[in-house]
């Protein structure tokens, strides 16, 4: 990782009925940190610079922008399928 890493961690909750919402965001030492925690606690990562561009304008707390949902939607389904969760 460089002094330049970006990070934006999403939560989505299915019975929330809402759209994932950015819950962490951050560039260099505390992307750094973002990217380990997910890490120490197995959540998968996943390395896309323009996603995270884009997300990191996002309040945290806020849902992920309508224009952002397929990209969002690929990554959730990449990470189910690194919990074997989705086949």
């Amino acid at each position: 990782m460089t002094e330049r890493s970006l990070a934006v961690a999403l939560q989505y909750e299915k019975r929330d009925g809402g759209a994932p919402r950015v819950i962490a965001s951050g560039r260099g030492a505390i992307g750094e940190k973002i990217i380990a925690t997910a890490k120490a606690h197995g959540v998968p990562v996943e390395n896309n610079p323009g996603l995270a561009a884009a997300l990191a304008d996002v309040e945290i707390g806020e849902e992920i922008p309508l224009e952002l949902y397929k990209a969002v939607a690929e990554v959730l389904i990449f990470i189910l399928r690194m919990s074997g969760r989705v086949p």
